[in-house]
């Protein structure tokens, strides 16, 4: 099963941010992480897994129909706390998520590609998580993805009491190389990118709300892409990710894989 929605991007000025956080304010609440938190953000941390040629970013490049990341996301070094893995399915604006949280003594062997086991999982109740674990390790080797870039950011984000809405805003993107499966939320040579502009996101499973469309006309802001990996690999440079340059191939190697 996959949760489906679609996903707008803008960048916008801190001194915007600050005021769609008033206007936004009318009719979403913020998210439960959001609450009580400075600046109503909070760390967000992926590691993004890619094959050696780099092959999900080429595609985002090239503005493949079909295409995927596979990332895996966390908020904490706590032992304790979950690690999603995460498919992130993108075709055209629609956006398709499948992920499932796994405890941490479980990583290393799903990143060597072996099947999820039960156990593995933090919360046992919904059996989607596994089968989209599955899914995870079957495009892990087919793609023959290892870990690549950490990305970190803080999120300030809001939700509608059924989810069927969200806006969030991403400030202080920055990125490392990261070629192992240590997953930690410092950050030692911070490659930034987006700075100081905030990537603000509505995000909706249905259709786009009216006052959406004011939001964008009221703000004078314009729909464009911001692919955190994409830019954060761009920032880092190819050479420190020890990647190869691809082969050309038609149709794109992804799309079969999906």
């Amino acid at each position: 099963m996959q949760k489906q929605r679609f996903e707008l991007k803008y960048l916008i000025s801190e001194e915007t941010a600050l005021r769609v956080r008033d206007y936004v304010r009318t009719y979403l609440d913020h998210d439960d992480y959001s609450v009580g938190r400075p600046n109503f953000s909070y760390p967000v941390h992926s590691v993004y897994l890619d094959s050696n040629d780099l092959r999900t970013y080429w595609d985002t490049i090239n503005g493949v129909k079909n295409r995927f990341k596979l990332r895996m996301r966390f908020y904490s070094t706590n032992p304790d706390a979950p690690v999603f893995f995460e498919i992130k399915r993108r075709m055209n604006n629609i956006i398709m998520k499948q992920r499932g949280g796994v405890r941490r003594s479980a990583v290393d062997w799903l990143l060597s590609g072996s099947f999820p086991e039960l156990d593995h999982l933090v919360s046992k109740k919904n059996p989607n998580q596994l089968m989209a674990l599955q899914r995870f390790s079957e495009l892990t080797v087919k793609l023959h993805a290892f870990p690549k870039v950490h990305i970190a950011y803080f999120r300030e984000a809001y939700v509608s009491e059924d989810d069927t809405y969200r806006l969030t805003m991403d400030r202080d993107v920055v990125a490392e190389p990261n070629l192992t499966s240590n997953l930690t939320t410092a950050i030692e040579e911070p490659h930034k990118s987006f700075t100081p502009l905030v990537i603000l996101e509505l995000k909706f499973t249905n259709r786009f709300p009216d006052w959406f469309g004011n939001l964008v006309r009221t703000f004078n802001v314009m729909q464009g892409g911001a692919a955190k990996y994409v830019e954060s690999i761009n920032a880092i440079g190819h050479r420190k990710l020890r990647a190869t340059f691809p082969v050309v191939e038609e149709p794109s190697r992804l799309s079969r894989l999906w």
